[in-house]
Parts: structure tokens; sequence; C-alpha cells
């Protein structure tokens, strides 16, 4: 029985191939090859006490349409399952799993035509089945539904009952899903181009003489056939300058390099580029070496911290105050005592290294005496100290004379001693 079914399945698929080829391909199903998953279950007969055999199955399917409504498929599925479960006069029951290989020839039915995206279908068909030592016929038929998908593929749910077609067959169900893909995707249409008469074209940029306005340069259409400008003339064309009417470089997108500080001085040779500065100190302020808050240049003490009235020199005023602490008279006299004498020597000394300085001395007295008298006699206190001065070599211009009497106490003339204290030369540094 088993030869015979072999045969049937072969003539019939034959067959089916045959009638294919007199079809027209434009609407019949192209030559398709599709996965298959499924579940082979068995009926339940006495010997099984009771339990039903099923199993999952893995297969191919292979689909060439002969009609537009009608499909010829060759199927497969491969398993691993104890067959026979059953005792048989020939066959007895199977107790280890082995390979269950079956192939059948079937047509699909179907209700419509393939543009459909859901399309039912009937199954019909003979194939055979082989365990580890025989071979058992059977004969699929069922119901189908097909899903389109794209680029010609489908998604088949389906499924058959397998009827007995060979005394060792046990009629079973297969219930499973497939997808199948074209052999061969649809060509696309080549769209024809028309011809267009040969223009020349000198500078081989692509666009014609005819309407090229540099035919000897190569260039673009939309520049009408001439290169992308460079309006700047910097070597950087309009198309990639970000600053194309001014002059610049490569490295900043063709703008010109940045002066952050506005000082004149570009960044890429400015030291201080955050900081206004000069050129013969690359871009940098002048500096300040002993940070006085003067200038170098202005600094006639760049070294020494000093302040700005004695461009940069130290203050000399305190110097001054500690010479003419020294400085008192007695009552009605202008006299110098020799101590008096040793803190002048030392002034001059001071105004010989800063030249630029002047003093000024201001004699005053105590409250004893006329004002007449007082004003007088401030003076000409003041007047011996800058003739000890003169005498020592300062220059008299660098000196002037005020006389203040008894107006500026520095204490209360109410004794003796505040009196003393109050007949006194003061020394006033000028810048």
């Amino acid at each position: 029985m088993s030869k015979k079914v072999v045969g049937l399945t072969l003539i019939l698929f034959a067959s089916l191939l045959s009638n294919a080829q007199d079809q027209t391909v434009n609407k019949n199903k192209p030559a398709s090859i599709a996965l298959k998953a499924s579940i082979l279950n068995f009926k339940k007969t006495p010997l099984t006490e009771g339990l039903t055999v099923s199993t999952p199955a893995v297969g191919l399917q292979f689909f060439k349409g002969i009609a537009p409504k009608l499909d010829a498929v060759l199927n497969m599925d491969f398993s691993s399952l104890k067959y026979p479960y059953y005792v048989s006069s020939k066959q007895p029951k199977a107790t280890t799993n082995s390979m269950y290989a079956a192939i059948d020839a079937r047509v699909h039915i179907k209700l419509g035509t393939d543009d459909k995206a859901v399309l039912p279908y009937a199954i019909l068909g003979v194939g055979i089945a082989k365990d580890a030592s025989n071979y058992t016929g059977y004969a699929p038929m069922g119901l189908g539904v097909q899903f389109k998908a794209k680029q010609g593929s489908y998604l088949q749910l389906f499924a058959t009952h397998n009827a007995e077609a060979s005394k060792l067959t046990k009629m079973h169900q297969n219930y499973g899903v497939s997808y199948s893909f074209p052999l061969k995707l649809k060509e696309k249409k080549a769209i024809a181009l028309p011809t267009t008469p040969v223009q020349a074209d000198q500078d081989d940029d692509g666009v014609s003489n005819e309407i090229d306005a540099c035919p000897e340069r190569s260039g673009l259409l939309k520049y009408k056939g001439c290169p992308v400008p460079d309006e700047d003339g910097d070597g950087i064309n309009d198309e990639n300058d970000k600053c194309p009417n001014a002059e610049g470089t490569a490295q900043y997108r063709g703008c010109p390099i940045p002066d952050t500080d506005k000082d004149g001085i570009p960044d890429d040779q400015d030291k201080c580029p955050t900081l206004a500065g000069l050129t013969r100190y690359n871009g940098c302020a002048i500096p300040d070496t002993d940070k006085d808050g003067v200038h170098d240049e202005a600094d006639l003490c760049p070294t020494i911290a000093g302040i700005a009235g004695n461009n940069g020199c130290e203050d000399l005023q305190p110097k001054l105050n500690t010479i003419a602490a020294a400085l008192k008279f007695e009552i009605g006299q202008v006299n110098i005592t020799a101590k008096s004498l040793l803190g002048l020597d030392s002034l001059v000394q001071i105004m010989t290294q800063y030249p630029m300085t002047s003093i000024v001395i201001t004699g005053h007295t105590d409250n004893t005496g006329t004002r007449k008298i007082n004003d007088r006699l401030s003076l000409l206190r003041a007047k011996k100290v800058q003739t000890y001065l003169v005498k020592k070599g300062l220059a008299e211009n660098r000196t002037s004379l005020i006389g203040m009497a008894d107006t500026q106490p520095i204490t209360s003339n109410a004794t003796k001693k505040g009196r003393a204290q109050n007949r006194r030369a003061d020394l006033t540094i000028r810048y």
C-alpha cells in the first residue's frame, strides 16, 4: 500500500507543476518557500490507554500558483516521537523516540486571489510518512487562512485532518503556521529617461557652453557654470565662509582672527587675549612688578612698592614727620639744636635721592606774645631750617616757607610742656 501512496504523491505533484507552466505568471502566486511550525496530534485509540499523543514538528513548504485561485504545495514535516505508539499484528508498540518525517503534495483551493489581505482556502492532498522502520500513507484535508505580507510574502494559519491511507497509519491532525518568501522578488521596472541632444561642455562641469558663464572653468549650475565665488578673496569660497565679506583664515572658517579684548592684537598673537594690552608687551598690559598700582613705565622704583604721588617710590612723608619731630625751639628763639641737625642732614640725602620732590617748611609758635610778634617769629623759624638745608646742598627753589604763628597748635598751650611741643617746624613733602 505504501508504494502506491508514494507513486500517487509524485504523480499528483508532477501534474500540478506541469499545469502551473501553462498559467499566466502575473496572476498566479510565484514560486515561494515557507518555514513551518506545527503540532501533530494523533487520535486516541483504546490501546493508548486514554492518552492523546501530541508532539511539536517543524517543516518546509514549497508553493507554486497554478491558477489565480489554486496553489500547488509540497509540504514536509519533521518530528521526534514514539511511532507507532500502539500494538498491532505486524508492529510492536515503540518504546523510544525516533525521527518521524512526512511529505505530501496538496492543493490550496482559495476563495479569492492573492491580492486579498485575508484569504480563506481549503486543503486536499496525499502523502507518505516514515518512522524508524515503516512507511505509512495519509491523506491531508483541512482549512486555512492566508494573510498578505510585504514583498510577495504570506502568513499561513491552517489545520488538517490526516486520514488513514495505509494499514499502519493512524489518523491525526496537524495544526500549524508558516511564513512564505518568494524565491525571486519582483523586478522594478526601469524608468526610461527622455533623451536629450548632446550639448557641448568645454570645461566638463555638467553645464553646457550655451548657458555656462565660465565655459573654460569648471563650476556649478547654480552659479551659471562658474566656481563658487570668494567675495573677500581669502581663498575660502563663500559657501564655506562664515564671514564672506571679511578676509579671514581657514582656522576660523573664513572669519578674521578674533581680538577678544579689542586691543588691536589678534588672539593668536595676544598672550593676554581677554585683557587689553600693548603690542610691545605681546598684548598684555604694562607690568607692575612691585604691585603698587603704578605700572613699571611710570614707576621710578619698579621693584619697591610705593605711591603714585612719588612715581611709584616709597611714601616719604613718614620719614619727614620723624625728622620734623626733633625741630623744637626755645621761647622766642630760632636756633636749631645739634640733635635736630642730624635729622636735617638725612633730609638732604632723601631729597637728593628723589630730585622730583620739594618740601614745604612751616614754622609754629606757642600762644605767648602778640600775634604780630608770633607771625614774624614762626616765619624766621621756617627760614632757619631752609638756610641749613640750602647750606647742605639742597636747592633753595625746592623749598617753600610758611609762618603759622600759634594758629595750628598740636597740643594745649595751657601747660609748659604743651607750649614746648607747639614751638616747632613741620616738613611736608610735595611730589
